[in-house]
Formats: C-alpha cells, sequence, structure tokens
C-alpha cells in the first residue's frame, strides 16, 4: 500500500481519487481483464492478466483507502457473512445463490 500511495502522490492524483472516480477505474480494469477472456474460456495472454489484475488490485485498494477501511478486514467480515449465507452443506459442489437453495 505505501508504494502505491508514494506512486500516486509523486504525480499529485490523489485530487482525483474521489470514490466515484475510483470505483469508475476498477470497473473499467475489471472490463479490461474480462476482454481477456472475450470469445474465449480461458486466456493464454498470462502477462496481461498479470497487468489487468495488478490494475484491479491497485484500484481497489485506492478505493478502500479514500475511506480509511482495512481491506484485510472487510475481506474477514466478508467472509463470516458469506459463511453464514453458504453453509458447507447447501453449498458444496453448488453454484446457485443462497437465496435459491
Amino acid at each position: 500500500m505505501e508504494q502505491i500511495l508514494a506512486f500516486r502522490d509523486a504525480r499529485n492524483w490523489k485530487q482525483f481519487h474521489t470514490g466515484e472516480n475510483l470505483a469508475k477505474a476498477l470497473s473499467i480494469e475489471t472490463a479490461e481483464l474480462l476482454e481477456l477472456y472475450q470469445w474465449k474460456q480461458e486466456t493464454a495472454n498470462i502477462e496481461g492478466l498479470k497487468e489487468e489484475l495488478a490494475d484491479v488490485f491497485i484500484y481497489a485498494y485506492l478505493l478502500a483507502e479514500a475511506y480509511q477501511l482495512d481491506p484485510e478486514q472487510i475481506i474477514k467480515e466478508k467472509l463470516e457473512k458469506n459463511e453464514k449465507k453458504y453453509t458447507i452443506d447447501k453449498a458444496y459442489g453448488n453454484a446457485k445463490k443462497y437465496t435459491d437453495f
């Protein structure tokens, strides 16, 4: 995170990193990641995958930082919620949404 913030701050980009702008950038980078799979089930472009995935992570971390959220903590909290929604006995080997169990 320190490297991400140092990169951003050295370029004076924080002024552009509103929640809205970061969410838009995250969505755009996610679409670029998805583009690697367009018309195929798998991608052979692992370098492209690494770059786009890194962009997704960077914008996600910047968005969390903009709202003073701890990424590890919010992931832990979400996993705890999902544990209750997707119990092993119902979700094991099942791709359905928890509301369809």
